[in-house]
């Protein structure tokens, strides 16, 4: 193997040395990471121990399915009382990012913005990486810039341990029921080691090297984003044609304009429940960061921008605490309508 990895150290091509290291790591040499194996090799609920750095809408459901699968668990939270489910559940609460990768084989971290992915991964005194033990994993399951990704993973393979991007979409109802899409970037085998964990919160789909799972959720951002502008006008429609819009959503449900997005909050915005399951603050996050992409990439896509800049104008209005499902009222102010109106004439 040595005579392999002295000829690729001359080659270019850094991500083909990267997977042949990894693979010498994971599979030659597993006794290397004997912290999160069982005897058999796997990760295992009696060997691996877990880490949880967000413990938000999304973070405290998603914490809950590995608890639930007999792992043990150190959290940290900005705000340790949004934790305390997860401690009232067997989990340990820790004070730093740090702490919780001194204590943890596998970090999993889901926060709100790329600045604190980076405080809470790279900061060198309370960051996550400067705690890891060699081998371990670090999983960044934030939708963030992936030049940060890469960055991350630089910096965990200079630390001889390895990060995996991997956003996930399905909303707080994903969260809840273990369904989510896990977009999953970094190297492949190490991917691989990690679906048993990736399964307690939904199906993981491995995107590519490193940055290639945020990529893949911002394309998720850009086609859901189109699809709710959709959704909303379709409904002001409906209304100011004198439709029952309950019927007419459930018409189209099942032709060509049925989505996961009608399914998931067309009912919620008949019923005015504005709730998030996902904050408008953080889709402008994601639609701004999917901005920056396609400015580098030099593509334009108009239906992207306008609907960052009908998410912006809630938080303009005070609305960014609510869910993505408020874009209606933007529509509504536009129109000076409201579906409520509607509903209560009937």
């Amino acid at each position: 193997m040595l005579p392999v990895l002295r000829a690729l150290r001359s080659r270019p091509d850094s991500l083909l040395f990267d997977r042949i290291r990894l693979h010498h790591l994971l599979l030659s040499s597993p006794a290397s990471m004997s912290s999160i194996t069982s005897s058999n090799g796997t990760i295992n609920p009696s060997t691996t121990r877990i880490g949880w750095i967000g413990t938000g809408v999304m973070g405290r459901s998603m914490a809950s399915h590995l608890l639930a699968a007999g792992y043990s668990l150190t959290v940290f939270n900005r705000t340790p009382e949004k934790a305390q489910s997860l401690v009232d559940q067997g989990a340990r609460l820790a004070d730093s990012p740090f702490a919780v990768a001194r204590s943890s084989d596998v970090v999993f971290l889901i926060v709100g913005y790329p600045s604190d992915v980076r405080r809470a991964t790279l900061d060198p005194e309370s960051g996550v990486i400067s705690g890891l033990s060699s081998g371990s994993f670090l999983v960044d399951m934030t939708t963030s810039d992936p030049t940060l990704a890469a960055e991350i993973y630089e910096a965990a393979r200079a630390a001889s341990c390895f990060s995996v991007d991997a956003p996930v979409s399905g909303g707080d109802r994903g969260a809840r029921n273990g369904t989510l899409s896990i977009f999953a970037g970094g190297e492949e085998a190490a991917v691989g080691r990690l679906t048993p964990l990736f399964q307690c919160m939904g199906t993981v789909r491995y995107m590519g090297g490193p940055g290639a799972g945020q990529r893949a959720k911002l394309g998720n951002q850009i086609a859901i984003a189109s699809t709710m502008v959709g959704l909303v006008e379709g409904m002001v429609y409906a209304h100011k044609a004198g439709l029952d819009v309950g019927k007419w959503m459930e018409a189209i449900s099942t032709g060509a304009a049925g989505s996961k997005s009608l399914e998931l909050y067309g009912k919620r915005i008949l019923e005015r429940d504005m709730e998030a399951g996902f904050y408008v603050h953080h889709f402008v996050k994601d639609l701004g960061i999917c901005l920056k992409e396609c400015q580098s990439m030099g593509l334009a896509l108009p239906g992207l921008a306008l609907a960052q800049q009908l998410y912006v104008s809630l938080i303009a209005y005070g609305e960014g605490n609510l869910g993505t499902q408020a874009l209606i009222l933007a529509i509504e102010r536009l129109n000076n309508t409201c579906l409520k109106k509607n509903s209560e004439s009937k």
